[in-house]
């Protein structure tokens, strides 16, 4: 098995037509089923392995876009059974909990998928994480294991936590070597029905934009909700070399790197970025063919800035981003670089799939997070639940009673205040708001606690972010509220500026003049600012409560008021 297979591969190109052809007639059709007795790893690993063993699973590259390891499926799930009897022999079990913080490396998957397959529960954590983080973890999460490299090792002993087993990649002092055990135990038997589709299946922690990130836990059905996200959504196929750029310790590491990939049969790429750069991903998609991405909306940002004529892109066919809403300026210029890609944006979150995106088969309306995914019935209240007009802004909901929507968490781990007040009557409400416009597509207005008011008007904060970032000389930004003794909060836009430009009173004028023209008026910007770079959790998304902590405290140099 060797990279010259990935060259044979039989790409859809970009006039393959997309899987979700029909929108009406696939919602209402689509059934998402899962057997009473279920565990992804067999049904869905084992099955192709069973089936084409020799077709490429997963491509690792490290950070310059070399080739790490190209798994077969059939090898894959080798390493899964390797990994399941590595744990068993060192007492983990059925249930026990298993902190996991691994980089972007071929072990992150043995290790995932090797506890999944006996039931152990995975608790993914990203690499940034610190002692102090790393301890609030393993402690709430009850964890009785860990699996680590060697960096991880030190912080996890920094922490003094008592472990069942320990496992480092690459080795550490005190450590189990994580490949060693799993040679040692060997390919061989793992137990054969698990786990019922209820069971745990992992414990994600929240991004924490707001507050403390919370405990998610999903069921082994988990594994069969993000068909849904890689069929229509990224609008996978066989043959597709998928890369969703990723640490492993976020929930998007389920959405585009485990089983909607693996059930549709496409090739994941992973890959060991360090700060990535505009240069460095053009080259990786157009050397390995990459014909499928997923990135945040920050990482187009910096990628628009970039050169795409150095580079062949031919084979990319579909681009699809979520984590916040992309502003349309972006997405317009995506096209134009890419010769007529758009990126079609997705919403969901740690504790669903992707309930709303747009298709391919669907007109885009930039700057829309677009209609509800076959499979999820989603709409908008008021806080008691209640029915808003057509185009108000209300709560976004998922609808849970009845058919309950497969990949839904159950609720928050250790935490039944928490998941009590997010499950009410037959909803979810996920804390996000939105508009629903007569022809059933969603348009985001920001986080509860992110919309702004301001002398009686309720303002979301990326509609106005969309019109900054319009702006020539803006490359990101962030939009937050301040309290105002008049207005109740006045709205003010934190910029990072594009190369060439200076962050002058002059320019903060024409930014909020610039805003003026092309949006509401009351909605524009009453100061400027301008920084370097905006606080972001480790996925990425812009933490608005410490910007809005930075400006309470008088932290933020102001470029421009008025």
């Amino acid at each position: 098995m060797n990279a010259a297979l990935l060259a044979a591969l039989d790409r859809p190109g970009r006039d393959a037509p997309p899987r979700l052809t029909d929108y009406d007639a696939e919602r209402a059709s689509f059934v998402n089923e899962v057997p009473e007795r279920f565990n992804p790893v067999l049904a869905i690993v084992e099955t192709w392995a069973a089936e084409s063993p020799d077709d490429p699973a997963v491509l690792s590259l490290d950070g310059a876009g070399e080739v790490v390891l190209l798994q077969s499926i059939g090898e894959l799930a080798q390493a899964t059974r390797e990994a399941a009897r590595a744990l068993l022999a060192a007492g983990i079990q059925k249930g026990d909990h298993v902190f996991v913080m691994l980089p972007r490396v071929p072990e992150w998957y043995a290790a995932m998928l090797g506890a999944m397959r006996i039931g152990a529960v995975p608790m993914p954590g990203p690499n940034l994480l610190t002692p102090k983080d790393i301890k609030d973890r393993i402690a709430r999460g009850d964890a009785v294991a860990a699996i680590t490299d060697a960096a991880g090792a030190v912080k996890v002993d920094e922490t003094g936590a008592e472990l069942r087993a320990k496992f480092c990649v690459g080795g550490a002092e005190g450590w189990t070597d994580f490949s060693a055990a799993c040679a040692e135990a060997g390919d061989g038997e793992t137990p054969q029905d698990p786990t019922h589709r209820d069971d745990p299946l992992l414990l994600y922690f929240t991004s924490g934009t707001v507050s403390a990130p919370k405990m998610v836990q999903h069921t082994q059905s988990y594994g069969l909700g993000h068909v849904v996200t890689a069929r229509f959504w990224h609008d996978l196929r066989p043959g597709d070399l998928h890369w969703t750029v990723t640490d492993t310790g976020w929930a998007k590491a389920a959405w585009g790197g485990l089983f909607g990939q693996l059930h549709e049969r496409a090739c994941i790429v992973q890959v060991a970025l360090g700060k990535p750069d505009a240069d460095t991903i053009f080259g990786i998609l157009a050397r390995h063919g990459i014909t499928s991405f997923c990135a945040p909306p920050t990482l187009y940002r910096t990628l628009v800035q970039g050169d795409f004529g150095a580079h062949d892109l031919s084979a990319l066919r579909h681009c699809t981003s979520a984590g916040e809403p992309l502003n349309p300026e972006v997405i317009r210029a995506w096209k134009e670089g890419t010769g007529g890609l758009t990126v079609y944006d997705g919403y969901g979150q740690t504790e669903t799939c992707c309930v709303v995106a747009n298709y391919r088969s669907m007109d885009v309306r930039p700057g829309s997070m677009g209609r509800p995914m076959p499979g999820w019935e989603m709409t908008v209240v008021d806080e008691d639940g209640g029915p808003v007009e057509t185009g108000a802004v209300g709560n976004v909901v998922v609808r849970h009673d009845g058919q309950r929507p497969v990949g839904l968490f159950p609720g928050y781990h250790g935490n039944d205040k928490a998941t009590a007040g997010v499950f009410r009557g037959p909803y979810y409400f996920t804390g996000d708001k939105a508009a629903v416009d007569e022809d059933g597509y969603f348009w985001f207005e920001g986080r509860d606690d992110d919309v702004i008011t301001s002398s009686a008007y309720r303002i979301g904060p990326f509609e106005v972010e969309s019109a900054v970032v319009e702006h020539p000389a803006v490359m990101e930004a962030a939009v937050v509220g301040r309290d105002d003794p008049d207005r109740t909060q006045i709205v003010v836009a934190i910029c990072i500026l594009a190369k060439g430009h200076e962050g002058t009173p002059e320019l903060a004028k024409e930014i909020q003049d610039f805003v003026k023209q092309n949006t509401a008026p009351y909605k524009y910007p009453r100061e400027v600012h301008f920084v370097d770079e905006l606080p972001k959790t480790v996925s990425g998304k812009i933490r608005r409560v410490e910007l809005r902590g930075w400006l309470a405290d008088g932290r933020l140099p102001v470029g421009g008021a008025s």
